[in-house]
């Protein structure tokens, strides 16, 4: 089902992300009182009288600006305007009509989008009757609104929904969509692989390390499935991070990891695996989530120097607790082998809802069992009485025994390595469980 966008545009620094995070109903752009911390566009999902609908938030338009990262800023954001089916212009009831704000305004005059006016800080009603000057821009009613506190947002919403097209029926038996996310360090290609998965420059590409500040979700369709890209900003070492806008940025990478099916683990080739990309795996073992490894920019390696079989040994020996990843060799900035990320993605997702059955795994059980004895403890032997698997999303297996204290660690990893010969389960963590019936 199509759901309705609504973007959010205005000058620098006049509240857009305050109400972005008001509409949506939680802290997912980043807010601070600094010109610019917006820089991409960023995306959610948000409902109002029962309309589901895309909220998307972007960077102050800077019109005119030299400086090459604001100009980009520019273009996200009239790129979101032309996406868009409802508009909401956000300015500053403090400062007045200023000329950006009129320049903007005939920007929304030619896009000839629905335009609703929100002059928000306007907290008191000297504010509230001030923001009547905005009438001057020739867009319609405005609304006085508070971002901060929430005044005036709920009248607003009222009246943007009302203009959404009209809501289709969904499709019965809709499939999930598969949330995909790019991540790691910082300058590595995650915005560049996130413009060649999606064949146009969604996101902003710089060679200035931490462009990419909010986790942003994009959504495309891919052989009939639908996916959600999410490209998230560089992770650093905690100790390297900066108090502030980068802090909270991390805190959202971590979060999309946790939300994710699948995880995009970026290396660079050029540099190799660094302490930084094993900290990363890391994060995505502790969060029990699917992975790729993609080794970026593999076009800048000399191949006098080094070959896909010896890069791959380095990457096993580096990321030896994520040996099930499967690894990938891409060019992001030539788009090599672009197109083998999304169906090995897909595949691997499949793995991460597969279900033994239970007769079968118990079958494997007892052949694993017969080829290799499991330990025993002074005079106690292991027993297994019979497995299941109760969960996917991870796959959970649990396994009845005697006493969970007898299992060593080295024969649940050979249970784990059978399990795979036999169903794979590739790019994914298998949790193994054992529930024993000793004595407390």
């Amino acid at each position: 089902m199509v759901k309705p966008l609504v973007a959010i545009v205005g000058r620098q620094n006049v509240g857009k992300s305050t109400l972005f995070n008001r509409i949506v109903g939680e802290r997912l752009a980043i807010v601070e009182d600094l010109p610019g911390t917006t820089r991409d566009r960023l995306y959610a999902d948000a409902e109002w009288q029962g309309r589901v609908f895309t909220l998307v938030d972007t960077g102050g338009l800077v019109l005119g600006a030299e400086d090459d990262l604001l100009s980009r800023v520019r273009l996200q954001a009239q790129q979101a305007i032309a996406d868009a089916d409802v508009i909401i212009f956000v300015t500053d009831v403090l400062e007045g009509v200023t000329p950006a704000d009129q320049q903007i305004a005939e920007i929304l005059h030619r896009a000839q989008k629905p335009v609703f006016l929100a002059a928000n800080k306007a907290d008191t009603s000297q504010r509230r009757m001030d923001s009547a000057d905005f009438y001057s821009l020739g867009l319609g009613e405005v609304y006085a609104i508070s971002a901060l506190h929430g005044s005036g947002v709920a009248d607003l919403l009222d009246a943007v929904v009302t203009l959404f097209p009209p809501e289709e029926l969904e499709k019965e038996g809709e499939a999930k969509a598969v949330e995909i996310a790019i991540v790691g360090r910082t300058n590595v290609g995650k915005s560049s692989l996130l413009n060649a998965l999606l064949g146009e420059e969604r996101a902003i590409v710089s060679e200035i390390p931490g462009t990419t500040r909010d986790a942003i979700d994009t959504v495309l369709e891919w052989q009939g499935q639908s996916i959600v890209l999410i490209d998230t900003a560089g992770i650093r070492k905690r100790g390297s991070i900066a108090p502030g806008i980068e802090k909270y940025s991390v805190l959202r990478a971590l979060k999309a990891i946790n939300r994710a099916d699948v995880v995009l683990l970026l290396i660079d080739a050029s540099e190799g695996v660094t302490a930084q990309d094993t900290h990363i795996a890391g994060y995505i073992l502790e969060a029990s989530k699917s992975v790729i490894i993609v080794v970026n920019k593999w076009d800048l390696v000399p191949k006098e120097s080094a070959n896909m079989d010896s890069f791959k040994k380095h990457i096993r020996r580096q990321l030896k607790f994520i040996p099930y990843a499967p690894v990938l060799f891409v060019s992001a900035l030539r788009g090599w082998q672009i197109d083998q990320i999304l169906e090995t993605a897909l595949r691997v997702y499949e793995q991460r809802y597969q279900r033994i059955p239970t007769g079968q795994l118990n079958d494997l059980l007892q052949e694993s069992i017969a080829r290799h004895s499991p330990p025993s403890k002074a005079g106690k032997r292991l027993k297994f009485y019979y497995a299941t698997q109760p969960v996917v999303d991870p796959p959970t297996l649990v396994f009845f025994v005697n006493d969970s204290r007898l299992v060593h660690f080295f024969y649940q990893r050979y249970l784990e390595n059978r399990i795979r010969e036999r169903w794979g389960f590739e790019g994914t963590p298998l949790r193994l469980r054992f529930e024993g019936r000793e004595r407390r």
